[in-house]
């Protein structure tokens, strides 16, 4: 008999509110006090921090079934940014909801452990990736860990997680193609 896995998550979450976002739509901002936790029913949403110089970091793009800023469950407030990057749908739990079910449940409490382990896993990807000289090594190493390209519509995100700009990676692409870059 096979059974299949649901995320334990989607109990706690379904009595969240759900809240509709317009692209662009912030849904908290840098240093507001944490008082709920977000997840993506449906959309993406980019965390983003910029830098004292004005360099904009995105530091995750969640999508369906992700949190956004999973650490911020344990701060006072938040440390980036929230933007819709689409039209989004996110589950707004309040985050004394989602400690005291942690406390509660070793399985939640693992699984959120697990998912922790998996977005600090991905942070050190994006650092390691970031850290390579040439847009080749991290497109590379990119694709290696990912398979293949997202849609042409993404590959603006794509440059913005690899830390170079559009103009850059749209040359590696071309180079690779064989042609001309557009």
């Amino acid at each position: 008999m096979i059974v299949i896995m649901s995320d334990p998550f989607d109990t706690l979450f379904h009595a969240a509110d759900p809240r509709n976002c317009a692209p662009g739509e912030l849904l908290f901002h840098t240093g507001d006090p944490v008082t709920r936790v977000y997840r993506v029913r449906s959309g993406r949403v980019a965390l983003r921090r910029n830098t004292p110089d004005g360099t904009e970091l995105t530091l995750q793009i969640a999508g369906p079934g992700e949190v956004a800023a999973e650490a911020s469950a344990y701060s006072e407030a938040y440390h980036c940014d929230a933007v819709a990057l689409e039209p989004s749908v996110v589950e707004c739990l309040p985050r004394d909801t989602l400690r005291a079910a942690l406390r509660e449940s070793p399985e939640l409490a693992e699984a959120w452990a697990r998912r922790l382990t998996r977005a600090v896993q991905a942070a050190r990807m994006r650092a390691e990736i970031r850290s390579l000289r040439t847009v080749a090594e991290r497109l590379d190493v990119w694709l290696a860990t990912r398979g293949a390209l997202p849609d042409k519509g993404r590959w603006q995100e794509l440059a913005t997680e690899l830390g170079v700009t559009r103009e850059a990676l749209y040359r590696e692409l071309a180079r690779r193609r064989g042609g001309p870059a557009g």
